[in-house]
């Protein structure tokens, strides 16, 4: 089992093949995973031999992963690997539900490493970059394995982490750091510091010219983008783009479009499928469905038709004017986001945009459920900017164009810039009160 270093860039009948290869191998692989010969809902597994044949298998769920960790702990029966030779543990953070062990093998952590760094490369980081590393090393794969990965670019890292954003801002200028690798989130929190403690400054003097973001959405908001470029001077790029539970980082953007190459053909098999019914969708452009995973190329906790949880829609199958012919996708949300008010269904990512299409308002924001639904109005906090003042006028005319926007009916409530909290790891948008 392997990766094939030029893989983004392979014609797809090429690719078809390494593919088959490494799931005859993976396949042998699976059969000794207890969780599929015993205790997945639909085991026992006769893995396919033929990968075009693999829609035939049940699909794979995280409550399903959550209740086999917490039967065999830590890693889980699908494991399927010697534990002795297990070398390095993450845990997921835990944003939908229970924190999951992760465990990886040597061969597991260069490959991650590896294919996390095509998507870094796609995105602009080269050898000659100094690129600071915001995210939290504490367990998360974020921190180290994605650190490997922005090393395996050739640039240089800065292993920062999260917190601390005073001494971070003074590195950045004692050291001529030129790239971020943060959350989309992370720079209002910097903004807000530069504000408060170097008034003599401005974003833009730091000299970040290069942003390489993932972790939330927002990127994907051409508003967004333009506000980071703005200010900061920056190019901002999606070029962390993973599921934890099956690989850390294996999507992002190139330089030359905006919408996600899927850059680990080589050792992972991607599906549509329909989200209400489960059932398979065409692999073409304009499709879209719920990302289904499989694993080609992995020796620790490898997975079969694991259902991701996102909403994709695929923009784009033909060659890329960058000269990969990895697939591009565009993630609408997460399936578990998805509000619907009064039979409309929204998600945070359209908030976002239709919040930034007014120029009043700062881009925060944060939608707090009390109940479950169902709702008869999508109850939104917004930031004024510091130059705009709330008044019950400007309240009516925000509310009339974010429900004319999202076709639905809003109630809004307006903040102050900075009521909303700033955070240096994922931000929350959407607060589900009832559940606490």
């Amino acid at each position: 089992m392997t990766f094939i270093a030029n893989a983004p860039f392979l014609p797809l009948p090429e690719l078809r093949k390494v593919q088959q290869n490494n799931w005859t191998q993976q396949r042998q692989h699976l059969s000794g995973s207890e969780f599929y010969r015993r205790h997945h809902p639909a085991a026992p597994f006769l893995f396919p031999l033929d990968l075009e044949d693999i829609a035939e298998l049940p699909l794979t769920d995280k409550e399903m992963l959550r209740a086999d960790q917490s039967v065999h702990p830590p890693f889980g029966s699908y494991l399927g690997f010697p534990s002795d030779r297990v070398v390095r543990l993450h845990r997921t953070s835990g944003t939908t539900g229970q924190a999951m062990n992760i465990a990886l093998s040597s061969a597991d952590a260069l490959m991650q490493a590896h294919i996390a760094g095509r998507s870094q490369s796609a995105a602009g980081l080269e050898p000659g970059d100094i690129v600071v590393h915001c995210l939290n090393y504490q367990l998360w794969m974020g921190g180290l394995t994605d650190h490997l990965g922005l090393e395996s670019t050739g640039a240089l890292v800065v292993p920062y982490g999260s917190g601390g954003s005073e001494l971070l801002i003074r590195t950045i200028l004692d050291v001529g750091i030129n790239a971020i690798s943060c959350t989309p989130s992370y720079p209002a929190r910097l903004e807000q510091i530069i504000a408060e403690r170097f008034p003599e400054l401005t974003p833009r003097e730091l000299g970040l010219r290069k942003g390489f973001m993932g972790g939330e959405a927002g990127l994907d908001d051409p508003t967004f983008r333009q506000r980071l470029e703005t200010v900061w001077g920056m190019q901002a790029m999606n070029s962390n783009y993973g599921v934890s539970d099956f690989l850390c980082n294996f999507a992002g953007q190139c330089t030359d479009q905006t919408d996600l190459h899927f850059l680990a053909l080589d050792v992972a098999l991607p599906e549509l499928i329909d989200v209400n019914t489960s059932e398979p969708q065409p692999w073409r452009t304009g499709a879209e469905g719920e990302l289904v995973l499989t694993n080609l190329s992995k020796e620790c906790q490898s997975l079969v038709r694991f259902r991701t949880g996102d909403l994709v829609r695929l923009t784009n199958t033909d060659k890329c004017q960058c000269g990969r012919t990895a697939p591009r996708f565009r993630v609408i949300s997460r399936t578990d986001e998805m509000i619907v008010v009064r039979g409309v269904n929204t998600y945070p990512s359209s908030v976002s945009a239709a919040v930034l299409s007014c120029p009043e308002l700062n881009g925060e924001y944060r939608i707090r459920l009390t109940h479950k639904g169902p709702y008869d109005r999508l109850p939104l906090e917004v930031e004024l900017k510091s130059s705009a003042y709330p008044s019950d006028n400007l309240l009516a005319r925000l509310s009339h164009h974010i429900g004319q926007v999202l076709r639905l009916t809003v109630e809004l409530e307006l903040l102050t810039q900075g009521e909303l909290p700033r955070t240096e790891g994922k931000t929350k948008r959407v607060i589900k009160e009832y559940l606490s």
